[in-house]
């Protein structure tokens, strides 16, 4: 999920709105004009809201396919700590794993669950959207937020709760194909999950429903900080620049504040996602159980264990995917919107 959050951001209007991908909260650059963003909203949406739906969508699959051998390195790192002795943790390097997976499970392994996380997308970006959608509605009957389009204060809290709340609902609907996607991915020579329908009952036959939720809380803790960071360091970096550079393409200028903003988030919240990941194999298999004390039992024993560095195991892969992830989601998007707007148009 940071993964999710950590996709970060899809640009609509040549740059005027960025929607956080990993948790659907939306930033606008106009965000100041309160009295007229009812009819800003209106007048943006060009396509209809399911073919804009349909745009976002298909180009967060698209980066996600693009992105995945950096997205299976990361999670592989993650996990190293849990089974491995400090000698071998001490070789991991970028380049040793990528060649250990060309030479000992080929080159498509790179794409280990890879189509469980498409499948993920679709229900959670949903979700995700309608979600945000009822909960902003919501949010702004309280008093005080709902003089949203008059303050900015109340504004940026109804952005942000709803967008944490939006986030936490998709998380937990759509929770067991992110775990799936952990198990597939983490499956080096020997193969016990033969795919999604598979790893799904093989869960629940050997560990329960409860072990479909294995990590939710640390997923859930995440949401928060992540859209928080997001926000805000997105909102700073175009404000100022806008300042600095007023004629900067606004599309490169949400692009390079995107991905700041995604690699903020990133470094703040990378410890949670990877006790979410260890917790997610924890027990699998059959494998002898490694964290038995909870969410802050597992913080404890890895620092313990591997030091503070052990919590950024990964950290690296993680990165090297901001940039290019949002630069494809950009390009597909926008490519999508002009067909699919010059579609509806000609109708």
């Amino acid at each position: 999920m940071q993964t999710d959050a950590q996709m970060r951001a899809v640009v609509e209007g040549g740059g005027q709105r960025a929607l956080a991908a990993g948790h659907g909260v939306a930033v606008e650059a106009g965000i100041r004009r309160y009295s007229s963003s009812h009819t800003n909203q209106q007048n943006g949406q060009q396509m209809g809201a399911v073919a804009n739906f349909l745009a976002g969508g298909v180009a967060g699959a698209v980066s996600k396919t693009c992105t995945a051998p950096l997205a299976r390195l990361t999670i592989l790192f993650q996990v190293q700590g849990m089974h491995s002795n400090v000698a071998t943790l001490s070789k991991a390097s970028i380049w040793r794993e990528a060649s250990r997976i060309v030479y000992e499970e080929g080159f498509r392994a790179f794409w280990k669950g890879n189509l469980v996380t498409i499948a993920h997308r679709l229900p959670y970006s949903s979700i995700n959207f309608y979600a945000y959608e009822h909960y902003k509605q919501s949010l702004q009957l309280i008093p005080g937020l709902d003089r949203h389009r008059d303050y900015m204060t109340a504004d940026v809290c109804v952005r942000l709760l709803g967008g944490a709340l939006a986030g936490i609902t998709a998380a937990s609907i759509t929770y067991p194909l992110d775990l799936v996607r952990t198990r597939l991915a983490a499956q080096t020579k020997t193969i016990y999950y033969r795919g999604i329908s598979h790893a799904l009952c093989a869960i629940y036959r050997d560990e329960g429903i409860r072990g479909l939720y294995k990590g939710l809380g640390a997923t859930l803790l995440g949401v928060g900080p992540s859209i928080a960071i997001s926000f805000s360091v997105y909102e700073t970096l175009r404000s100022h620049w806008q300042l600095q550079r007023p004629n900067d393409s606004a599309l490169f200028l949400s692009l390079a504040c995107g991905s700041i903003s995604g690699i903020a988030s990133s470094t703040v919240t990378f410890p949670l996602d990877l006790v979410r990941r260890r917790m997610q194999l924890e027990g699998a298999v059959g494998k002898a159980r490694v964290y038995n004390s909870g969410l802050f039992g597992t913080f404890r024993h890895i620092i313990y264990t591997e030091g503070f560095r052990g919590l950024y195991r990964g950290i690296l892969p993680e990165y090297y995917k901001v940039v290019p992830g949002f630069g494809i989601v950009f390009m597909t998007y926008e490519t999508l919107k002009s067909c699919l707007s010059g579609r509806d148009s000609d109708v």
